[in-house]
């Protein structure tokens, strides 16, 4: 389907900035990449113009080209400047006293995700002040089947919206599918994702959704839970789900969510 061109009109006109943030707006609806001709069809607008507008927007960092399929996608110039502006600055702001606490009581690391393509990005991360941890560093990106914070973000999509993710996760084996489609299930029935690490044995991680004001899933919550042999005074995996839903419904709260409290 087209964008609509018909806008409301502007108090003041600049058509080439226009069709700059049209041609953001677009890319950041897809999780793959744009050949400059669909761009141009989907926006009704001629190919040398959306060229002019795209190699500006290349030399500026904000759109990356892939040689290989000539298909254009965002980098994460936008996500960089989002840290400074609502509302990525607000979620983690809101998330940070939460998740340090949390990680104090609990006794593990704990991290907070978004989705960035078909990976999860780690946008905050806190480790607990003992020695012997298990951490994700901020930063990271990870392909969002190998993930409980993958299953998480993608609880609200269509099965044809996962299945195209899926399909495009290069290296992605039956098994780790068929658990990453598991987990989705288990957070949509129980609001929470409780599954053993694909990439650390012995690591259970637990996952929770952070909802924004309009009741999407905004990002997860998640902790690599580990089970250590000394003696310690560490909750128990359960006792860990409990907390991390708690905490996930509280940072929701305050960014202003209208999802009730899952039932446990």
């Amino acid at each position: 389907m087209k964008v609509d061109k018909v806008k409301k009109a502007e108090k003041y006109s600049a058509p080439a900035l226009s069709k700059g943030l049209d041609i953001l707006e677009l890319l950041a609806t897809r999780s793959s990449g744009m050949k400059k001709s669909e761009i141009a069809k989907m926006l009704d607008r001629s190919i040398s113009e959306i060229f002019r507008m795209l190699a500006v927007l290349t030399d500026r960092g904000y759109v990356s080209i892939n040689e290989a399929s000539e298909q254009y996608s965002l980098t994460l110039k936008m996500f960089e400047l989002a840290h400074r502006h609502p509302p990525i600055k607000r979620l983690t702001n809101v998330a940070a006293d939460i998740m340090a606490n949390l990680a104090e009581e609990l006794n593990q690391s704990i991290h907070l995700s978004i989705l960035y393509g078909t990976d999860i990005l780690v946008i905050a991360q806190n480790d607990p002040p003992g020695n012997n941890i298990t951490s994700v560093r901020l930063g990271a990106r990870i392909p969002i089947t190998l993930t409980a914070s993958g299953a998480v973000l993608a609880s609200q999509f269509s099965e044809l919206r996962l299945k195209n993710i899926c399909d495009r996760i290069e290296g992605a084996t039956k098994e780790q599918i068929g658990m990453f489609i598991g987990n989705v299930a288990q957070t949509v029935s129980q609001g929470v994702c409780v599954s053993p690490s694909m990439v650390i044995a012995g690591v259970q991680n637990i996952s929770v959704p952070i909802t924004d004001y309009s009741g999407q899933v905004a990002a997860s919550l998640t902790i690599p839970y580990i089970q250590r042999l000394i003696a310690t005074n560490d909750p128990d995996l359960d006792i860990a789900k409990q907390e991390m839903l708690k905490a996930g419904h509280e940072i929701s709260t305050l960014l202003g969510t209208s999802v009730a409290t899952p039932c446990t």
